[in-house]
């Protein structure tokens, strides 16, 4: 379990510069800059443990978070000018976050006893929510309402994993199948510009 929280740190490191990018973009204060860095890493998880009443709050009970939030946004101002380059290392980083967070969110909502359809709720908020808590304080339309499959990936990930429990007992096996399958979902998505259908017009418009 120690590789699957460095990369649960990884991942927020991620998410946090993410965040912080894109305050410093709207021009927001140092202040703004953490809040948002704040919200875009740890907000899915707060907001699932505040549905299923789980305390301590993830970050709470972590304080490490809150020091990988501090350091991440202290790293964007710092080499604010050197992350662009980066940006597909980053985005790396972000879809191993994403994977992470899923199934970790999962794990969570089945330890709480929820229905295993709610925990897969639970694990894709886990991991995308913290984005639209971004996205809205931002005055952006969140990326998940619009363009490609990114929460879609959380929950076929999250499915892959509840069917692996069936047929393999051991617990690390099925988190890296479910965590591999959001990764790669999201991989091809994003290189071949795969997105879910959209309502354009009535399709018995013409009857």
């Amino acid at each position: 379990m120690d590789v699957i929280y460095a990369l649960d740190i990884i991942g927020t490191f991620a998410f946090a510069i993410s965040g912080a990018l894109v305050a410093s973009k709207k021009h927001f204060d140092l202040f703004g800059v953490v809040i948002i860095a704040f919200v875009t890493a740890v907000g899915g998880g707060m907001l699932r443990d505040i549905l299923i009443n789980s305390h301590p709050i993830n970050w709470i009970g972590d304080l490490n978070y809150i020091w990988t939030i501090f350091v991440a946004v202290i790293f964007t101002f710092l080499f604010k000018s050197k992350i662009a380059p980066l940006s597909k290392t980053l985005f790396l980083f972000d879809t191993i976050g994403l994977g992470v967070f899923t199934i970790l969110g999962l794990q969570k909502g089945l330890f709480n006893e929820l229905n295993p359809f709610v925990a897969l709720i639970m694990g894709m908020i886990s991991a995308v929510f913290g984005g639209v808590i971004r996205d809205v304080l931002t005055n952006q339309v969140p990326l998940i309402f619009q363009r490609e499959i990114y929460a879609s990936a959380c929950l076929a990930g999250g499915l892959v994993y509840l069917l692996s429990t069936y047929w393999i007992h051991t617990s690390w096996i099925c988190f890296i199948i479910g965590s591999l399958t959001v990764i790669i979902i999201r991989l091809i998505a994003v290189k071949y510009h795969l997105e879910l259908p959209k309502i354009k017009e009535d399709i018995f418009k013409k009857f």
